[in-house]
């Protein structure tokens, strides 16, 4: 055969082999066609969730809330929400005390130490999806933005606009977005939307979080409401949340930010996922004067502070319950510590231990795991003072393991949703509670497709 018969032989091959690839092209095409088409993925709920989905929370007399989709990060789900507060409007707030907190906290705890008067009323907003920290100078021009986008709509000094932002850290974030929806959201403000901006701040949390309680004030009731968002780096000073406290009672902002931060000790800082503190934790709560209560004092005071610790602690455990992969929430109660330092120290190197959190996820009583942690939290610790229990179960006393203690006992208690594992450290009258959850796969494959 000459070269000319090889040449034709090739070109009459390639026709072949193209008319192949486009027949099964076709083939593949029809079958995929013919497929269903996929469903979209519902998203799986904690199973320590509160029954009965998102509270019927009363209306605050001076706060109105709006949502829209603005497409910071997600697609197809509102993102950024707005609070309007009526003029009159007291305002306190506890923040991250992270040195690399994000441009929106140093923004609010400047505002908060303006003390402008509270005539002008105030707002808040909250995008998710980008923290905007570790923005640098971009990310504070961001803040300046939204804020005075707000400012401007609404009629009031840029000073008394505070902003917050949820997500990915290190990311410019696309203020534009944001600012072009200001006037939608100025537009849907009312009283009743307290859970649809719940939702919007909502990143890995599988459910939207608020608590409310009434107090009988001189003169009527005094309603308190709040919305919480936060389900991973979760850890003290002062935990890894938004959270946003409303009430119509006539308080001063001093008393206001005296409560808030007597009661964030036992509430939002006892509380630890991971033990990783957030750039952007913020506490703000804001009190309208709107009720026809007078003003709070005396025992009135003393009920109002118990009530409002009871929503933030409401609030605390719930993001608890909504920890990224949690399956168990679990309470550690230390007492018998030298100091409440000390007693801290311990209740959180047991919350925070890989070994413990993982034995709690395969119902594995390990309490061995439990010691290992005490020893380990550099508090004052004493083996033959030590006593430990699971729930009422006697568990380790005299330095070492009950005679009476079964590891069946301690199995059937680790079953359950709550757990309970209490330590006396025998040595003085320090005392501290925290609340945690396990650490199961879930968590890994939520934080390791965080950005993807």
């Amino acid at each position: 055969m000459g070269k000319t018969d090889w040449k034709a032989e090739a070109k009459t091959l390639k026709k072949k082999v193209r008319k192949l690839k486009e027949k099964t092209a076709e083939s593949v095409g029809s079958a995929v066609a013919a497929l269903p088409a996929p469903k979209a993925k519902s998203k799986v709920v904690s199973p320590l969730a509160p029954k009965g989905g998102f509270p019927s929370l009363p209306r605050i007399p001076g706060v109105e809330f709006a949502a829209v989709e603005a497409g910071v990060k997600y697609a197809n789900r509102k993102d950024v929400m707005l609070i309007r507060l009526a003029p009159g409007t007291a305002m306190a707030g506890v923040f991250t005390t992270s040195s690399t907190r994000s441009g929106c906290v140093r923004d609010c705890q400047d505002k908060l130490a303006m003390r402008v008067p509270a005539d002008a009323g105030a707002a808040i907003i909250v995008n998710s999806g980008n923290s905007n920290a570790f923005t640098g100078k971009v990310g504070d021009e961001a803040v300046a933005a939204v804020t005075a986008g707000v400012a401007d709509a609404l009629g009031m000094p840029a000073s008394r606009v505070f902003s917050s932002s949820t997500g990915v850290i290190g990311e410019p974030l696309p203020h534009e977005r944001i600012t072009a929806k200001i006037p939608d959201l100025v537009a849907d403000l009312r009283e009743d939307a307290i859970e649809m901006a719940a939702l919007a701040m909502m990143t890995t949390d599988t459910f939207p979080k608020g608590a409310s309680a009434i107090v009988q004030g001189d003169g009527g009731p005094i309603h308190i409401a709040g919305i919480a968002k936060g389900s991973g780096m979760i850890a003290p000073d002062m935990a890894t949340m938004l959270v946003y406290l409303f009430t119509d009672a006539k308080i001063s902002p001093a008393m206001l930010q005296r409560m808030l931060s007597r009661n964030v000790g036992a509430t939002f800082n006892s509380i630890t996922v991971d033990s990783d503190t957030s750039t952007s934790d913020t506490l703000l709560l804001a009190a309208t004067g709107q009720s026809a209560a007078s003003e709070v004092k005396g025992p009135v005071a003393k009920a109002f502070e118990k009530a409002l610790h009871g929503v933030m602690r409401d609030l605390a455990l719930q993001v608890i319950r909504d920890g990224e992969g949690a399956t168990k929430l679990v309470e550690i109660r230390v007492t018998g510590a030298a100091s409440d330092e000390d007693a801290a120290k311990t209740a959180f190197s047991i919350a925070n231990s890989p070994l413990v959190k993982t034995a709690l996820a395969g119902q594995d009583p390990n309490w061995g795991r439990i010691v290992a942690a005490i020893g380990k939290s550099g508090a004052v610790a004493e083996r033959d003072n030590l006593t430990i229990h699971f729930g009422n179960i006697l568990v380790a006393k005299d330095g070492w393991r009950s005679p009476t203690y079964k590891e069946e006992d301690g199995a059937a208690h680790f079953v359950q949703d709550e757990i309970l594992i209490r330590v006396d450290m025998g040595l003085g009258k320090g005392r501290r509670t925290v609340w945690t959850c396990d650490l199961t796969n879930r968590y890994i494959e939520i934080n390791a497709d965080y950005r993807s």
